[in-house]
């Protein structure tokens, strides 16, 4: 398994850790920072899943105004990693 870590902008979060296995599927996902409840949840629920799905599902996701959220963030850190 590959390990990634990104550092996101314009969130509470600081940091996403994540590591996608050979078939591009996610695990492991961990935020520092952020609203910790709702992070561990995505973690959860994308463990073993896509990273293309993810990212496309998660794309554009806003939190408030502030024009990204953590999930997009998220996105925008698998779209990296898959590019």
């Amino acid at each position: 398994m590959q390990q990634y870590t990104y550092k996101p902008s314009g969130v509470c979060s600081v940091l996403i850790e994540y590591e996608l296995d050979d078939e591009k599927k996610i695990h492991n996902l961990r935020f520092t920072g952020g609203c910790n409840g709702n992070l561990k949840a995505i973690g959860r629920l994308l463990e073993g899943q896509d990273a293309r799905y993810a990212a496309d599902t998660l794309r554009g996701n806003l939190c408030g105004n502030k024009g990204t959220s953590c999930a997009d963030q998220l996105s925008k850190a698998l779209d990296q990693a898959l590019a």
